[in-house]
C-alpha cells in the first residue's frame, strides 16, 4: 500500500446496504476484516433484500479473486468493476486486501464483531503508521467506538441522492406579484377542452420542471401547472379546483392548496408516477385512495387498486403470520384501512348502501406484500406504496420496474419517520425517486405541509 492512497476498512453493513460499494472508492484501497466475511457468510441465506445483497457481494469477491488468477492475496486484488473484468479494461483503481493476520483472526468468535473490526484497524495502523486509515460504517455506535480509539470513521455516503435534504424538490413554487407584467410581451393564452392554457418565454431565472405547480400568494389566487417545456418556451395550465364540493373526488374535497395540487396529478391519466411527501395528517393516503377509487370504480381507467407498504424491515419473512398473503399484510395496513373506512362509509348513505359499497370495494382493492413483488408485472393497475421512506433506492427501483402498460404508481411517505436501519433523509429510496423523476414529463411530486387530521393532531405535531 502506497502512502499516496487512503485505505478504507469496510464494515459488513456497508456491503449489505450497497454491494457495489466495493467499486466506489476510486483509486483508494479497501480492506475487509475476516469477521466481515464471516458475517456475510452468516447472512447469505434467505429471500430478503439483505440476503440478496450479500450473495451479490460474494459473487463480486469471487470474480475479483478469479481475475487475479487465484494467486496469493497478500499483495491485494485489483478492484476492477465486473464489466471491466469481462472486457479486460484497466483504468485507475485501488486494490482489495483481506485480513490474514492480527488479533481479530486469532480471537474470532470470542469477541463482538464490532470489536474485532476495531482490532483489525488497530493492527493495520500498527503495521503502517503513516498510512491514512478510515473505517467506513453505517453503524453510528461503531463509529463512536472508533473515535474513542483515535480511528478516523465515516458514514458510507456514496448512495446519497442529495447533499442536503433541504435541497429536495418540493414540486411547487410561489410566483411574485409582477409575474404577468414581466411576461406580458410573450404571453399567449387559449382554451381547450374546458382548460385554460398560457404560453410564455422564460426569462432565465425560472428553472421549472414538468408538472411543477405555480401559485400566487393567497388561498384564492391563480394556480397553474407546467404541462410542457420546449427550450425557452413553457406552457402552463390552470388547475381544476377540487376544493368545491361539486368537484369532489369520491366524496373527498381538497382542504388546502397542496391537496388540490395532489388531486390534479392523481386524477391525470398522463401522469404515471406520483410521489406525495408530508408529515402525518396531511392527507396523503386519503387523497391517493380517493383518486384510485374514482378512477377504478367510476371511470374504469384501472382494473383494480393494489395497496402495499414497506414493512420494517422490508423484505423480511411474513410467513409466521397466519392466513393468506392479504391476511398476513393486514396488521401492517392500518393506515390504509382506516382511510378506506372513511371513503367506503359516507354519512349520508344507509346501511344497505354501505354494505354494498364495502363488498364492491373488497373485490377491487388488493393488499399485497412487497416480499413478492420481484418478477411481477402490473397491467392497468393503480398501485399505492405507503411508507415509501423506508425503501432503499434499489428496492424502489425493483418496485417501479413492475409497472406495465396503463399502470399508475403512487408513493407516499414521511421522511421524518424513517424506521429502516442505515437509511437517512438523503439516502431514502423516496428521496432518490423524487430527485431522479422530477424532470420526467409523466411524473409529479408534491410536498404536503398543512395537517388536516384534527386540531388536536395539528397542535401535537407542532408542540411536541
Amino acid at each position: 500500500m502506497t502512502a499516496s492512497k487512503r485505505t478504507y476498512v469496510l464494515d459488513t453493513n456497508v456491503l449489505m446496504h450497497d454491494p457495489t460499494s466495493l467499486f466506489r472508492f476510486e483509486e483508494h484501497d479497501i480492506v475487509l476484516p475476516m469477521v466481515v466475511l464471516e458475517e456475510l457468510d452468516a447472512a447469505k441465506k434467505g429471500t430478503s433484500e439483505v440476503a440478496r445483497n450479500v450473495r451479490q457481494v460474494s459473487r463480486f469477491l469471487n470474480e475479483l479473486i478469479q481475475a487475479n488468477g487465484n494467486g496469493a492475496l497478500e499483495d491485494g486484488v485489483p478492484l476492477l468493476r465486473p464489466q471491466d473484468l469481462r472486457l479486460g479494461v484497466g483504468g485507475e483503481h485501488g486494490r482489495l486486501y483481506f485480513q490474514t493476520t492480527g488479533p481479530a483472526v486469532a480471537s474470532a468468535g470470542r469477541r463482538a464483531p464490532d470489536n474485532q473490526i476495531i482490532d483489525a484497524v488497530l493492527a493495520l495502523r500498527e503495521r503502517a503508521p503513516s498510512q491514512p486509515l478510515v473505517l467506513v460504517s453505517k453503524d453510528i455506535n461503531l463509529r463512536i467506538k472508533a473515535s474513542i480509539y483515535g480511528i478516523a470513521a465515516e458514514d458510507y455516503e456514496n448512495d446519497r441522492a442529495l447533499d442536503d435534504f433541504s435541497l429536495l424538490y418540493t414540486g411547487l413554487t410561489e410566483l411574485t406579484p409582477d409575474f404577468w407584467e414581466r411576461h406580458q410581451d410573450s404571453l399567449r393564452s387559449w382554451t381547450d377542452r374546458g382548460h385554460t392554457f398560457y404560453e410564455i418565454i422564460l426569462t432565465g431565472d425560472e428553472d421549472w420542471q414538468p408538472n411543477q405547480f405555480l401559485y400566487f400568494p393567497g388561498d384564492d389566487e391563480l394556480e397553474l401547472r407546467v404541462v410542457e417545456r420546449n427550450e425557452n418556451r413553457i406552457v402552463l395550465q390552470m388547475l381544476d379546483d377540487y376544493r368545491q364540493g361539486s368537484h369532489a373526488v369520491w366524496g373527498i374535497s381538497a382542504r388546502n392548496r397542496e391537496q388540490n395540487f395532489a388531486l390534479n396529478v392523481l386524477m391525470d391519466p398522463d401522469v404515471d408516477f406520483v410521489t406525495l411527501l408530508g408529515t402525518a395528517g396531511t392527507g396523503k393516503t386519503l387523497l391517493a385512495l380517493a383518486a384510485g377509487l374514482a378512477q377504478t370504480m367510476d371511470q374504469q381507467r384501472y382494473r383494480e387498486i393494489i395497496m402495499t407498504r414497506a414493512t420494517v424491515s422490508v423484505g423480511e419473512d411474513i410467513g409466521f403470520l397466519p392466513g393468506t398473503e392479504e391476511e398476513k399484510m393486514t396488521p401492517w395496513m392500518g393506515a390504509l384501512t382506516d382511510n378506506l373506512e372513511v371513503l367506503a362509509n359516507p354519512h349520508d348513505s344507509g346501511s344497505w348502501a354501505r354494505q354494498a359499497t364495502n363488498d364492491l370495494l373488497a373485490s377491487r382493492i388488493k393488499i399485497r406484500s412487497l416480499n413478492f413483488m420481484r418478477g411481477r408485472t402490473f397491467l392497468s393497475r393503480y398501485v399505492i406504496i405507503d411508507e415509501a421512506q423506508n425503501l432503499t433506492p434499489k428496492q424502489m427501483k425493483t418496485l417501479l420496474t413492475r409497472a406495465g402498460p396503463g399502470t399508475k404508481m403512487v408513493c407516499l411517505g414521511n421522511i421524518e419517520q424513517i424506521d429502516t436501519p442505515y437509511l437517512t433523509e438523503t439516502t431514502s429510496g423516496l428521496t432518490y425517486a423524487v430527485d431522479r423523476f422530477k424532470a420526467w414529463q409523466h411524473s409529479a411530486h408534491i410536498t404536503l405541509r398543512r395537517g388536516e387530521r384534527s386540531r388536536l393532531a395539528d397542535f401535537a405535531s407542532e408542540a411536541l
